[in-house]
Order: structure tokens, then sequence, then C-alpha cells
């Protein structure tokens, strides 16, 4: 078995590519929409076709690449059938299978960060993909979403702790640079559920670590259960009803993008900014109605705008007001997005 662990930066995620060598069918574990280049190349560089993604469970710090990778190279979205998302091809429960060449992996249930989690586990035992439910030295928290310390508890106890001591684990996350670790090691050391940590004692620790509740939750979680891509209608308390927010997707960069299709069919319905100088948009040309806000003045305009409310931003090429858009969100805009192609694009079409 081919194994490759793959990481963000921003998001402190590990994904995994898995591949069949004799098949060159492959799958990934919790792909991230901001690194979809870079594991699209990496599977053409090793000649593989990806058969799955799957994903640990519905993320709250990042929105997964699985809905974006079908439409790009046809692989199938997997999920937990307990996650509460819609629109994968496969909805997976407690001692399901997934064969991809010769290799197999074993689904286990393990809720209690999320109700969805599960566990990927290869056939013969070596290799366990706990996702946010087991990490090193650590677990996932149970604070929001459907948390549960009780039943964390219980997944890790009965369902990863009971594979073999030398079973590897690889996490979805890790903070302090450490990339895996085997059952045996977490049932001695981990703090919070090894070293024969009582139920109670376990639920007491989770109860105390008042952590900040993460950045990109109100944007990754509508997104993730549906894969990635947020349709039309998902996103409550959207001030358009009708139309809803934008299907976003990301450059290799990070920067959210919208379509010129989309623009078009929400001009005059939504917050729009020109961030070229004002001769520029004048001589080059402009759409109607949207506001010219040079780029230098754009965060001093911004700071009487709704954090909460739609805004697209457009420059002549889509350059600035990419930079633009990711400063915006670094502020707290929660639907912000660039005009992809900007002016350039907007007037050959």
């Amino acid at each position: 078995m081919l194994l490759r662990q793959l990481f963000d930066h921003e998001t402190w995620t590990y994904t995994y590519l898995l591949a069949c060598e004799e098949s060159g069918e492959a799958v990934l574990i919790d792909p991230v929409i901001d690194q979809l280049e870079r594991d699209i190349k990496l599977l053409s560089e090793l000649g593989l076709k990806l058969v799955y993604t799957l994903d640990t469970h519905a993320h709250a710090d990042h929105i997964t690449g699985c809905g974006l990778l079908r439409q790009r190279v046809g692989s199938k979205a997997v999920i937990g059938a307990s996650s509460g998302a819609e629109g994968a091809d496969v909805f997976v429960e407690d001692g399901s299978k997934l064969k991809f060449g010769s290799i197999e992996l074993e689904v286990r249930a393990t809720p209690g960060h999320t109700d969805g989690c599960v566990t990927f586990v290869t056939a013969d035992h070596k290799h366990a993909f706990t996702g946010d439910a087991l990490f090193i030295r650590g677990t996932g928290r149970t604070d929001f979403q459907q948390g549960s310390a009780e039943r964390l508890y219980r997944s890790i106890h009965d369902k990863i702790f009971t594979l073999p001591d030398d079973t590897i684990i690889w996490p979805g996350h890790d903070y302090r640079g450490m990339t895996f670790t085997t059952v045996g090691e977490e049932k001695r050391l981990n703090p919070r559920v090894g070293d024969g940590k009582t139920e109670a004692e376990f639920t007491d620790i989770m109860d105390n670590l008042n952590l900040p509740t993460p950045k990109k939750i109100d944007v990754a979680v509508p997104a993730n259960l549906h894969c990635g891509i947020v349709p039309a209608s998902s996103m409550s308390g959207d001030p358009l009803p009708e139309r809803g927010w934008a299907a976003i997707e990301r450059t290799p960069e990070g920067i959210p993008e919208v379509t010129i299709g989309w623009v078009d069919d929400n001009k005059g319905a939504i917050r729009m900014v020109d961030v070229r100088e004002p001769d520029e948009a004048e001589s080059d040309g402009k759409i109607e109605g949207v506001e010219v806000i040079p780029m230098g003045t754009v965060d001093e305009a911004s700071k009487a705008w709704d954090k909460e409310e739609p805004v697209i931003t457009i420059c002549r090429s889509g350059r600035r007001s990419g930079r633009v858009a990711l400063e915006l969100e670094k502020l707290g805009f929660k639907r912000i997005a660039s005009m992809r192609g900007g002016m350039v694009a907007w007037q050959s079409q």
C-alpha cells in the first residue's frame, strides 16, 4: 500500500493519500479544498486514479475538497451516515467496508466529537485514520456540534483501543509537529483518555478546556454538510433567501472566488465592491451599481459593513480583488469572495 501524509498549514489538517500500487486506485482521507491543486498534481505525478474521497466527519475548521474533486476527477464522496450530510455518493456506518484495488478499509463509528465521526482501519489492522476522535496525546473537542465527552470516551476505548497496540494512529490534526502515534502509546501516554483515566475524569477534562470557537465554523459546517459545495438555499439567516449564498471555490492560494455567471445573476441584489481606482474603473468600464472603493481604503470602509452580509470584490483581473477578499476574511467577514477573472473576464463574456 502506498501511503502519503499531507498537511494544510492554515488549519493544521492532515490529509492522507492511500493507494493500491498494483491497480493504481487511490483514496484521499479528509481532503482540504484549499489544497485541491496540490492533491490533483500528486495523483497525476504518481499515476493514480482517485476513486473515493473520505471525510472522517463534517469538519468545523476547513472546507472539504470532496465535492470539487468529484467534479474534477470523478471520485465518489464518502461520509458517515450519522453526519447529517447530503449529496455524498456513499454513506458508511459501523462495519461498512470500502475497497480500492486490493486494499480494504473497515469503518468504525467513533462518535463524540460529532455524531458522524468515523475511523477508517486497514483490513490488516496496521493503520487507523482517526480523524478528530483521537489525536497524538489528545482528543477532538466535545463542546460544539453534537459533542459528547461520554460518547467519545466509549468510542476511543471500544473502537480504537481494542486494536492491536502496534496499530499506527494517523490523526486528523496535530498542532505540535507530531506525525503519527500507536494505539499502545496512546493507551499509556494520552493525558486525556489514556493511563487508566476514567470516563468521569475524561468528562471533567473536556468540560474545562475553554477553547475558542473555530474561526471558520459558520462557513465550514454548512459547506461540509454538502460535500464542500454550498447549495443556494442552505445558508441560514441569508439576506437573500431566494438566491442564497454562492458555491465558493478557492484557488491554490486560498482565495475565495465566485463565477462571472453568479455575479451576473446577483448584481444589484448584493454588495459588490470594485477595488480599482475611480479613474481606472471609469476608463476601463465597470458593472452598473457596483461601489468603487479603492483597494487602499477598503479596510476603513468595511468598518461600517455588516460582517454577515455577502460581499463580492472586483478588479481588472481578479488579483487585487483576491487579496482584498482574503484580508476581509481575516477581518471576520463570513461571506466574502472575489469575482474570478475580474473585469477582463466579465467583458469577454
